[in-house]
């Protein structure tokens, strides 16, 4: 898909992303909020998602919010919380049919902002404080996620590698929060949270679909404002750190299958020059099916239940994971640290060179046919200053080179080595 123009236009308190285009039957809207990765106050952010789309000071409850969602054509709506480098990102998406689609005259768009921004600026507030009911029951399922992490041991073991790979740096924080804050959350300590990040966070309003330009800012302009901030946070750049030496790690828990998991130091962020080397690289090394490591520890040596990477955009990471029984740790960890060898020493073709860049290019177009996923990639321009047209998105990775694909490979370090193993074995 071919974005031809997007209109960034600033406003009081933030910056309005418009996208006109007649691809989808629906338009979507999309607010981040962003502010630095800091330990004090990640879990209330983390909650804040969950709070906040329950009840508003016009639809009290859950059962009245929704009702009133769905009288809108079913408009959805949801929240999350991501990491995106050093910066911690809160986003929340709403979904609405096409008025230009519908018999009827009903002003459905202005009816679903002004929902949207009730969800986002007139949330329930009981004296100082939110709703203490809907607190406690949003606490009581964040525990529940927290806590369901460690039963998923691919998602523990990573959880657990940037722990050790990322001491000491805001990426290493935990981005659905800590056990321990649950336990000191108010309905009123979470309502001052929540001021600070309508005060201090630096949002971002993206509105895609079948829209005038002039129309939907004169809409958003009537029902959409912040009033209280100037959207100049603080923004944390990670400084480069190059390891000494590698990190290996071995911990115990009540596993069958052992997971090894490897963390890299690219040195390369979203925005830079070797950028688009990197996502070949990634795609030869670890990122498809015909990867190095997919045909070479899963398929040739049996070594693996699965194995693959993936690198970090904002914060320059490569990540390797791998389920390996656990007498197989050794030998699984030499291989995967060979494929890396080989990759710098540019041991691929240019056939395979052309064969990823291919599988990157479907995989983006895949993304940016998806309203969501064109916003996240656009979002990502916006966090590293760098931004780009799709087509040109699209040359730059076909322009890539077996020699840039080297280039790239020479600069990663290995970081930390970490296998999450059962009790009784998988010694390093």
């Amino acid at each position: 898909m071919k974005i031809t123009k997007e209109t960034v236009r600033g406003k009081q308190g933030y910056r309005l992303h418009i996208l006109p285009t007649t691809k989808y039957k629906t338009v979507s809207v999309i607010a981040k909020f962003k502010a630095p990765l800091k330990r004090e106050g990640i879990t209330e952010r983390a909650l804040l998602p969950h709070v906040l789309h329950k009840a508003t000071n016009n639809h009290p409850n859950v059962r009245l919010l929704q009702s009133a969602l769905e009288d809108l054509y079913g408009t959805g709506f949801s929240s999350d919380g991501s990491k995106k480098g050093e910066n911690h990102v809160l986003s929340f998406r709403m979904e609405v049919v096409n008025e230009s689609y519908l018999n009827e005259s009903e002003p459905i768009l202005e009816k679903a902002l002004n929902i949207f921004h009730d969800v986002l600026f007139n949330p329930k507030v009981e004296g100082n404080g939110f709703d203490e009911a809907i607190v406690k029951r949003e606490i009581q399922t964040l525990e529940q996620k927290i806590t369901s992490i460690k039963d998923d041991k691919m998602s523990y073991a990573n959880l657990r590698l940037i722990d050790h790979m990322c001491e000491g740096e805001p990426y290493s924080l935990h981005v659905h929060g800590y056990l321990d804050d649950l336990k000191k959350i108010t309905a009123k300590s979470l309502y001052q949270h929540y001021l600070e990040m309508i005060e201090n966070d630096v949002l971002d309003v993206y509105v895609i679909g079948g829209i005038d330009e002039s129309e939907i800012e004169t809409l958003m302009d009537r029902t959409f404002t912040r009033a209280k901030s100037d959207n100049q946070g603080e923004h944390l750049e990670s400084e480069p750190i190059h390891p000494a030496e590698s990190k290996e790690i071995v911990e115990q828990e009540e596993v069958k299958q052992g997971k090894l998991h490897i963390g890299y130091r690219t040195h390369i962020k979203f925005g830079d020059e070797d950028y688009y080397a990197l996502q070949i690289f990634n795609g030869l090394f670890g990122g498809f099916p015909s990867s190095k490591l997919f045909v070479n520890v899963r398929e040739k040596h049996s070594l693996a239940y699965y194995a693959a990477s993936r690198f970090e955009s904002h914060k320059g990471l490569l990540l390797v994971f791998s389920g390996v029984d656990p007498k197989d740790y050794d030998q699984a960890k030499s291989i995967i640290l060979e494929q890396m060898e080989a990759m710098k020493q540019g041991d691929f073709s240019d056939d395979q060179v052309t064969d990823a860049k291919e599988q990157v290019v479907n995989q983006l177009q895949e993304t940016m046919d998806n309203a969501n996923g064109l916003i996240e990639v656009l979002y990502h321009q916006m966090l590293s200053g760098s931004t780009i047209q799709s087509d040109e998105l699209m040359e730059n990775i076909r322009n890539v080179t077996k020699e840039d694909v080297v280039k790239v490979a020479e600069k990663i370090e290995l970081d930390t080595i970490y296998f999450l193993t059962s009790q009784e074995g998988g010694e390093a």
